[in-house]
């Protein structure tokens, strides 16, 4: 935690913005001016609200607020903001790319298992990053010297301290950072704080020790379970890896025309049938709308922009990630269709619940609930390889038809960060990495 987010990192920043220790670029043009500098502080804090909660939270603006930012604002701004908002943004390309470079090791290093090759490529990679940090920032110049502190020197080891002592998540100082921040509050005497601490961690452990030995975790947990009931709530045994929450519209006036018809059209292709034979089945009257969703087990809770009223000062929770089977062979009549999964982007607009009532006609003995999601998609921009394997894309206009997805496809929420004030080209942010993907199964 220390050597890269409260060292590395700052130290690199300090050079971009000559305030390392008085010492200047040489014979290189790294620096970005102030002016950029401050751009960049103003287009972090103002990404703010175009970012889940449960990603970060609001970033400071580190130009004018140095103070207020802490090792885990520093880890989320250098694996997320820094990438965009570097972009493009220094004189040479090859000092953006040694960053990225710096970004993309460090997202191995946060993986949550590692395997041998892994460890390897980190080895190779830390190795390469110090080598080209010295040829840009100490330039072989014994006089520049102090830009090579010993926090430089101790990423080559990291390697060896992962294959030693497991992958960083073990044996970080992030757990014991936050459990010293609970102890602050605890103590009530000035003259006999470590009686305070010893007797609540004292309790903590009984606490602890009886949860575990009589199974009541949920019980003896002073905060609100994150998958407890909600009222309202609504939930069915199809779908047992999500609940949908209020508010909640009901009635054929809630779907005009043009819904309706989508929604037929995208049931018609999940029951094998035609739209014509459906409209005849179901009706306006067997299809009502929810306002939000969330994924059980920890998942993410996303909200339908068009019925959940934004409230000012409010943390954006509509954009997602949702995946989906694509006909290679769609647009070709007569030829066998061949699916694959493609990943897209878009803003959730609408949440389905459909009550298809038994009926001959479409070869249904009982009677099926299917939740179906629809969204507007987010027409994605070219952008380099090195930005697509961070899981980052670009795009700069939203769909005009909505994609209309059984509810099991929609993965998880997704940040934004404008590229500029107008509002006309955003930054998609993907944090979840591997261990949110749909499963297809025949």
């Amino acid at each position: 935690m220390h050597l890269i987010w409260e060292n590395t990192v700052k130290n690199l920043i300090l050079l971009w913005t000559g305030e390392f220790k008085g010492i200047n670029t040489g014979r290189e043009s790294y620096e970005l001016g102030l002016e950029v500098w401050e751009a960049i502080g103003k287009a972090t804090a103002a990404s703010g609200g175009t970012l889940p909660s449960v990603y970060c939270a609001r970033p400071p603006n580190p130009v004018t607020e140095r103070s207020a930012c802490t090792a885990d604002t520093w880890s989320f701004w250098t694996q997320y903001l820094g990438p965009v908002l570097l972009r493009q943004k220094f004189s040479k390309a090859k000092y953006y790319k040694h960053f990225v470079k710096l970004v993309k090791i460090l997202h191995v290093c946060l993986q949550f298992e590692l395997s041998s090759q892994d460890i390897e490529d980190l080895r190779v990679g830390f190795e390469s990053w110090v080598k080209e940090f010295e040829e840009i920032y100490y330039q072989n110049d014994p006089q520049r010297a102090g830009v090579c502190p010993i926090t430089i020197h101790a990423l080559l080891h990291i390697a060896n301290s992962i294959k030693e002592t497991g992958p960083v998540w073990t044996s970080w100082a992030f757990p014991m950072e936050r459990f010293c921040g609970r102890l602050q509050p605890i103590i009530k005497s000035k003259r006999h704080p470590d009686a305070c601490i010893a007797r609540y961690i004292v309790e903590e452990a009984q606490l602890t020790q009886a949860a575990l030995i009589y199974n009541m975790a949920e019980e003896l947990s002073l905060h609100k379970p994150l998958n407890g009931m909600v009222a309202g709530q609504f939930t069915h045994k199809s779908y047992p890896t999500c609940v949908l929450l209020p508010p909640r519209r009901k009635g054929p006036d809630t779907i005009d025309d043009s819904l309706y018809s989508k929604i037929i059209k995208a049931l018609a292709t999940q029951l094998d049938t035609t739209p014509a034979v459906l409209k005849r089945v179901v009706f306006r009257k067997h299809i009502e709308q929810w306002g939000k969703v969330r994924r059980l087990e920890g998942g993410d809770t996303m909200i339908c922009a068009s019925l959940v009223k934004k409230q000012v000062d409010s943390r954006d929770a509509t954009f997602v990630r949702y995946e989906s089977l694509v006909d290679r062979n769609a647009r070709q009549r007569n030829t066998p269709s061949i699916f694959e999964k493609q990943t897209f982007y878009g803003q959730l607009q609408h949440l389905f619940v459909v009550n298809v009532p038994t009926n001959p006609t479409i070869h249904l003995d009982a009677p099926l609930t299917i939740f179906f999601a629809a969204l507007l998609p987010c027409l994605l921009t070219a952008s380099s390889a090195h930005l697509d394997m961070l899981n980052i894309h670009f795009y700069s206009a939203m769909g005009t038809s909505l994609d209309i997805v059984d509810i099991i496809c929609v993965q998880c929420l997704v940040g934004q960060v404008p590229l500029n004030d107008n509002g006309w080209s955003w930054a998609i942010i993907d944090q979840s990495g591997d261990l949110a993907r749909a499963v297809f199964e025949d």
